[in-house]
């Protein structure tokens, strides 16, 4: 709610409000009540609200949280509690490979599912342009250690053949990448692979465009570049070969639900929605049918099994398609566009937005399920380790 990355609070919110306002009007939807509270994005404070909602305002669920490594801190509350958790805005896919447990949900895409496309469009890209040299940078992290992960092991489920030629990894809301970005044109890249985020990415860009940078490499960034804060930020000259996708987008899908959606933002608000609203919204609506569906929320073993293989038809999906959640996982499966930068007024004040789709079926997009067995089993004898 406050700092570089308040508008994700603001409009999770706003998100929020959307879907209590549809359950409203629906005569056998459940009603629930929900409580906001900043975390300022620090894992220590947000563990001591957690425990403040569920001790004293008696928490059914918890929900939403940006960070990842936040995230992964409540995780562990929820779990010593037995209080579902439904993940909506933070992406690290540890969270249902190595770290799931069966009180965790999420109702997002995470960095496996998007660097799966992202690593099919590069393998495309590839074929097309012969790029070999690639390069990455990410927020020091979980989230961005993991996104490099994810990528490198589709890229390799692929068969992409490439030259790494460095890795980069900056402080979470870094004021300055000047130095960052001269060692990657030091590394002369053909690709940049980026998991940096809101105001860090826009940041980001700002500063590279005032080098050469964009003229010589291409960026990438798959997972957050292509939310409608970073289209408000480029103004009408965007810097060429930006490759970006994002986990909801206000032009894509073409479809009745997704405009409807977008339009009741817009009106209730005065702005267009960043992906944080949908990932709130969808996070409430999850909770609702699953509430619903388990008939009630007194039985957090009904709640669970409803949540597992729930489906739910949302802004993001296309005609034909519902997002439903993996019962192994507990990762919600969605298809994903990836796009270039356009011309386009239709969502002032941007005067950009992405087109030229190339959209990516979800199935294609699940984590094998061998990794996820290498990944828990890993993690597995690594607490045995430990201990």
């Amino acid at each position: 709610m406050t700092g570089r990355a308040a508008i994700y609070g603001k409009d999770s919110v706003a998100g929020i409000k959307l879907a209590l306002a549809e359950l409203a009007a629906e005569a056998d939807a459940p009603r629930l009540r929900v409580i906001v509270d900043d975390d300022r994005s620090k894992a220590s404070y947000a563990v001591r609200m957690a425990e403040d909602f569920i001790a004293h305002d008696k928490a059914r669920f918890l929900c939403g949280m940006v960070s990842s490594g936040v995230a992964q801190a409540v995780s562990k509350v929820a779990l010593k509690n037995k209080v579902v958790m439904v993940g909506t805005d933070h992406a690290s896919s540890r969270l249902t490979i190595e770290g799931l447990h069966p009180y965790y949900f999420r109702v997002s895409n995470d960095s496996y599912t998007s660097m799966a496309a992202g690593a099919r469009y590069l393998a495309e890209l590839q074929k097309k342009t012969g790029w070999k040299r690639l390069a990455y940078i990410g927020p020091d992290y979980d989230y961005g250690h993991v996104s490099w992960s994810d990528f490198q092991s589709n890229l390799e489920h692929l068969g992409v053949r490439y030259e790494s030629v460095g890795m980069f990894w900056p402080k979470l809301y870094e004021p300055d990448y000047s130095a960052y970005i001269q060692a990657m044109l030091k590394a002369e890249p053909d690709i940049v692979v980026t998991s940096l985020w809101g105001g860090d990415f826009v940041a980001f860009l700002k500063q590279a465009r005032t080098t050469d940078f964009f003229t010589r490499i291409r960026l990438a960034n798959f997972d957050t570049g292509g939310n409608y804060e970073v289209m408000l930020s480029l103004g009408d000259k965007p810097p060429p070969g930006l490759i970006l996708s994002a986990r909801h987008h206000n032009n894509w899908p073409d479809t009745d639900t997704n405009r409807r959606f977008v339009e009741t933002f817009r009106q209730a608000e005065g702005r267009f929605p960043t992906y944080a609203a949908e990932g709130a919204y969808s996070g409430i609506m999850a909770i609702a049918r699953a509430v619903t569906k388990a008939g009630g929320a007194t039985d957090m073993g009904a709640v669970i099994t409803a949540l597992e293989g729930l489906e739910l038809h949302l802004p993001e999906d296309p005609d034909g398609f519902n997002s439903f959640i993996d019962p192994d996982t507990h990762q919600i499966v969605q298809t994903q566009a990836v796009g270039e930068v356009v011309a386009n007024t239709a969502y002032p004040p941007a005067k950009v937005m992405l087109g030229k789709w190339t959209v990516y079926g979800a199935e294609d997009l699940r984590p094998l399920p061998e990794l996820v067995r290498s990944r828990r089993a890993k993690a597995a004898g690594a607490v045995e380790l430990i201990e």
